[in-house]
């Protein structure tokens, strides 16, 4: 086997000496080699060939991981396809959650792919992979929210569900009628047959903004006017993740842990934006700036603010904990498109509703939240690390760790929700925004369908043990159109 043979030429057993950049050549170089003599992305995940085996060099396990650890998910799955040992390797660091943390990733779909098949595009190969995921298709469910290689959806029940879409594996999370403000309308014979939204918050009832009679959302129509956006967070003391979610009315709160049978409401404040989660504490953003801190691991849940009500503000909101440890507020401008944006044919798309114009980010700003001074110093560029904003949870990268990704740029995809919910057939916000020249470029051609939106994930092969996997999906698979007959996994396919 040829790429037996390179490897024999370089002496692998000096490899734990030399530094991790070689380590990545020597595998890329080995996974080109494999894909070259099986074909181009054909079975990359065969029963381990123990006639390969007995033609590799020996390596101890210790030294594949430490290799294996700097490789992307791609690779990782290829090298793991190579004989037993390696598969070996593979699926310690798999079981151990010890690979490197992943490029991000484009998740979306297309309408030429077929039901069931999502594409994942990779930033690193600049090329898209077809995901095969069992049960619902994804493009007829709602993605609100993506973290740690899991994204939220609702389905057409509007029920919530964790899914990786690199392993199918899925979670449900607690019924959607244990939601606050969820309130279930029943027929004759006891069947939800819809629902209708509480309009109030802690603070003030609202009454119904409709009228009487108001109207009934039918299961399908509910996740369209409940949910905001959803994060998972890890949650170490447990051994389990969390789930939060922002939902309407007024953009409230509630959480639950997976394995809870119902939702934890947070009735403390509204109109909140974005979420992220350390060392125990839920840090909430609101529209107008204002950051509070959740001790949800506590048997009574407090809140403690942060940094203050900022008048004024109207943007997109985020926030971020910087690589450094401060922590970010970003903040984004969208308006009407013009033709100097450079990558729209019109300027406008005719809806059921009339002219409608294309909507594009303008200008994102980038601030240091200083807790002491209870204010924020604006940062005019990142040279040095990356973002990525949009349903997923808002990231800031090293880009000495990431050479593919352009740093001082600000990756996005659309979440603007009443253009989502309202215009699903609209042309997405998507691209890269340059901090330092304050412009925006695409990232790729607009391939993808307009909806579900596209989201970016951070994949991950991790498997949540001990939890259900109702349609018994096993290890990810990797290869040629042959098999989209598979119940769920990964495969290589081109732009076209």
């Amino acid at each position: 086997m040829e790429a037996c043979s390179i490897a024999r030429i370089i002496n692998l057993g000096d490899l734990a000496m030399r530094p991790k950049k070689l380590c990545r050549l020597l595998i890329k170089l080995l996974s080109d080699l494999l894909l070259k003599e099986s074909g181009k992305y054909e079975y990359v995940h065969p029963p381990p060939m123990e006639t390969q085996a007995a033609d590799l060099p020996e390596l101890s396990q210790d030294m594949l991981m430490e290799i294996f650890a700097l490789l992307e998910i791609p690779d990782l799955v290829r090298a793991g396809s190579v004989c037993q040992s390696w598969r070996s390797a593979y699926t310690s660091l798999r079981d151990m959650g010890q690979y490197k943390q992943q490029t991000p990733c484009l998740l979306y779909t297309t309408e030429s792919s077929g039901e069931k098949v999502s594409c994942l595009y990779s930033l690193v190969e600049k090329r898209a992979f077809r995901l095969t995921l069992p049960g619902t298709p994804l493009h007829k469910r709602l993605p609100i929210g993506s973290s740690h290689g899991w994204v939220v959806t609702a389905d057409e029940l509007s029920e919530l569900h964790l899914v990786n879409p690199i392993t199918g594996q899925q979670i449900a999370l607690p019924p959607v009628i244990t939601i606050e403000q969820v309130k279930p309308i029943f027929n004759d014979i006891g069947v939800v047959q819809g629902y209708k939204i509480g309009w109030y918050c802690a603070e003030k009832d609202y009454g119904d903004p409709y009228g009487e009679p108001s109207p009934i959302l039918t299961p399908s129509e509910l996740r369209d006017h409940l949910y905001y956006k959803a994060f998972v967070f890890p949650d170490p003391l447990t051994r389990s993740f969390i789930v939060v979610v922002i939902h309407y009315p007024f953009c409230q709160l509630s959480f639950a842990r997976v394995g809870d049978d119902k939702w934890t409401w947070l009735p403390h404040n509204t109109r909140y934006r974005d979420c992220v989660y350390h060392d125990g504490l839920l840090y909430a953003l609101t529209s107008h700036g204002q950051i509070d801190a959740f001790d949800i691991t506590a048997s009574v849940v407090t809140r403690k603010v942060i940094i203050k009500h900022m008048k004024g503000i109207s943007e997109s909101m985020y926030i971020i904990r910087a690589p450094w440890g401060d922590l970010l507020q970003v903040w984004r401008t969208v308006d009407a498109a013009e033709q100097q944006d450079g990558d729209d044919d019109t300027l406008c798309y005719e809806t059921e509703d009339g002219i409608v114009p294309v909507m594009r980010t303008k200008e994102i700003k980038v601030f240091k939240v200083d807790m002491a001074a209870n204010k924020l110093v604006q940062i005019n560029s990142l040279p040095y690390h990356v973002l990525f904003l949009g349903h997923n949870q808002s990231i800031c990268l090293r880009a000495e760790e990431y050479p593919q990704l352009r740093a001082n740029h600000v990756y996005f995809t659309d979440d603007h929700v009443d253009l989502l919910m309202l215009i699903k057939n609209g042309p997405r916000d998507i691209g890269v925004f340059d901090l330092e020249n304050r412009r925006r470029k695409k990232t790729i051609s607009p391939i993808w369908s307009s909806w579900p939106s596209p989201v970016w994930i951070t994949p991950s092969i991790a498997k949540a043990d001990g939890w259900c996997v109702p349609c018994g999906v096993g290890t990810p698979v990797m290869g040629g159109r042959e098999l989209e007959r598979r119940e769920g996994g990964l495969m290589a396919c081109s732009l076209t």
